[in-house]
This record gives C-alpha cells, sequence and structure tokens, in this order.
C-alpha cells in the first residue's frame, strides 16, 4: 500500500518494486488525478478515495510505503494499524523535534517502521560494504562525498519557501550514508547557503566536516547550483584506507533527471608492483531504482523474521537526524572570527 504519488514513487518506488516482484496493492494520494494516471501507468489494481478507506481495505499483513513530505508523516502514522509494517520516505520529519514525534508514534503503536534511506543499498554502496568488510583496503581513515551539479530544483515546488532544503533533503543521504560505514562522529561542523538564482530556496550548497578523532577524516561538499554543463560537474564518494581505495560515481545526480553512467573502482596497493593500479568494475543497477528494492527488501525480511536486524529502523534513522540537527546548528552559530 502506497501513500502519496510524487515524482520518487514513480520514478523509483513503484519501477523497484515491479523489479523485485513486489506486490502493490494500492495507491492514494490527496490529489486524486496523480493516483489515478500512476495506477494506469503501472498497471496497478487500484486506487483509494480517502486515508480511512485505504487503512481499512489493506490486507491483513500490508506494508505501508510512505512517501509524502516530511511535514504530513506525523498525521499519517496514527491512522496506521498497531503492529503494521511502515516504509517511511526520508527525511524523519523537518526537524528533530518531529523526528522523536514520529519516532514515539511508531513506539506507542509498535509499528515495524524504518525509514528510507536507500542509499545505503545502492549496488555500488553494497560493493564497497564488502570489499570493506573483507579488509580489501585496510582500515578505512577517510571518506569523501563531492558533489558538484546542476539540479533543477523546480522539479519540486513544495520545497519552496521552506527552511530548510540542501541538508535536510540532500545531504541527509550522505550523513546517514557514513554513519552505515564509520558510526557516529564526535562532533559535526557545518555551513549551509543558499544560491543568489535560487531565492525561493533556503539552501542548495553545503560543507559538512564530522569529527572522528585526530586519525579519521569525513567530510561532505555539495553543490547543486553548477549550471555551466557536463564538464566539471562531480558526484562520487571516496574511500581510502591503510591498504587501499574505492571510489564510485553517483551519475544519477549528473545531468539530472537523465543522468550519467555510474563507475566503480578500487585500488589495492602491492608491494611488488611499484605504481597503484585503479580496477573498474562494471555493476548491475543503480541508485534509482534498485537501491529501493534494498530498503523494502530489508523492513520485508524483518517482519517475516528472517532477519534480526532492520539497518534504518526509526531508532537509527533518528540518530542521523541528530546529525542533521547539529549540522544546522553548526551553521547558524558561525565560525570564529579572524
Amino acid at each position: 500500500m502506497i501513500i502519496g504519488t510524487g515524482g520518487i514513487v514513480k520514478d523509483a518506488h513503484l519501477p523497484a518494486y515491479q523489479k523485485a516482484g513486489f506486490p502493490v496493492v494500492g495507491v492514494f494520494d490527496i490529489n486524486a488525478e496523480r493516483a489515478r494516471a500512476i495506477k494506469e501507468e503501472f498497471g496497478l489494481d487500484r486506487t483509494f478515495e480517502s486515508l480511512e478507506e485505504t487503512v481499512s481495505q489493506a490486507p491483513l499483513e500490508a506494508v505501508f510505503d510512505i512517501a509524502v513530505p516530511a511535514s504530513a508523516i506525523s498525521d499519517i502514522l496514527p491512522h496506521l494499524p498497531d503492529d503494521a509494517g511502515v516504509l517511511i520516505q526520508k527525511p524523519m520529519g523537518e526537524d528533530l523535534e518531529e523526528a522523536r514525534s514520529i519516532r514515539e508514534l511508531c513506539h506507542g503503536k509498535r509499528l515495524k517502521a524504518a525509514i528510507n534511506f536507500q542509499l545505503r543499498y545502492a549496488p555500488y554502496m553494497l560493493a564497497a560494504r564488502s570489499l570493506i568488510e573483507q579488509g580489501a583496503i585496510g582500515e578505512v581513515h577517510d571518506m569523501e562525498v563531492r558533489v558538484t551539479v546542476g539540479l533543477p530544483w523546480n522539479l519540486w515546488t513544495w520545497l519552496e519557501h521552506i527552511p530548510r532544503v540542501e541538508i535536510l533533503y540532500h545531504s541527509i543521504h550522505y550523513l546517514d550514508l557514513i554513519r552505515s560505514f564509520l558510526g557516529d562522529p564526535q562532533r559535526v561542523y557545518a555551513k549551509t547557503v543558499k544560491h543568489p538564482k535560487m531565492r525561493n530556496l533556503a539552501s542548495t550548497r553545503s560543507n559538512i566536516i564530522l569529527d572522528y578523532g585526530d586519525t579519521v577524516r569525513a567530510n561532505v561538499t555539495t553543490n547543486h547550483g553548477h549550471e555551466f554543463g557536463l564538464r566539471h560537474q562531480e558526484s562520487y564518494v571516496k574511500w581510502e584506507g591503510t591498504k587501499g581505495a574505492i571510489k564510485v560515481r553517483m551519475g544519477l545526480l549528473m545531468n539530472y533527471p537523465k543522468g550519467e553512467p555510474d563507475y566503480f573502482e578500487y585500488c589495492v596497493l602491492e608491494e611488488a608492483k611499484k605504481h597503484p593500479t585503479w580496477q573498474s568494475v562494471p555493476l548491475e543497477g543503480s541508485w534509482y531504482p534498485d537501491a529501493f528494492i534494498g530498503t523494502m527488501a530489508s523492513l520485508l525480511r524483518y517482519i517475516e523474521g528472517s532477519s534480526a536486524e532492520l539497518a534504518t529502523c526509526v531508532d537509527d534513522a533518528y540518530k542521523t537526524m541528530a546529525l542533521v540537527e547539529a549540522a544546522y546548528e553548526s551553521s547558524a552559530r558561525g565560525g570564529i572570527e579572524v
């Protein structure tokens, strides 16, 4: 059961579920015309006329996929059946107070609830995690995310005039990803700023440094206002370890929404070789839609009992939201005058 039929559902949720063979009972959206269009495009059985009808006519073991703006999540959760399975599109509310309320609602209703931090499950992220867990690049001491692209923010008009944009709706993916690899940082230093040509948006560019002590460097740098073509666009995550390095290009964000090819490369230092050599590995799938299979599959396995872990459960997602909140607080406080 999908609640909300915006662009993310059309571009990622439904293509992912069709690819994985996950049956979709139906969809509901307050925009009934959009819901009917989605139903026809994906050959779904039905749409629902209201949230109450969606819940009352859901099969007993239905999983609810909530894909609505963050401000609407707390209004929907009380209507769901107790003990239901729920996948909630990120972010987990618009700020930490809302995240806390969502967590309490989920606990109070005993919901098996996860937040859709799907970047963790992109094929290239799974490949990187596998190499790192095998010890292929040694001890990871550096993780960097850099995004310099021309994102067409006009595709999401509902983001206009809200107080938080870039970190809450985009860099949150990278903060969650870094947490999943390195754990929780000790501190965060951040600055997020507007673009002079995008005055309706709160911010579209951010610098975020995560403090993991004296030997580990982790940072996120994003600029979504690079309007100068593909030549110098960048969109990558890089890990460096004591024995090697991994770099992946997230092609989806470049030339969006068309996207560019992904790349997965790694380098393992060998004493017998004088010069480091990078190897390219072709991978099937991408962030959209394949990573969305991962978050739903993780929840389904947890509900059926075949997995004891729910990696993006609301309790873990709350920690990502706390990191987002800390980044905004750091940005507001400002730096040290010189």
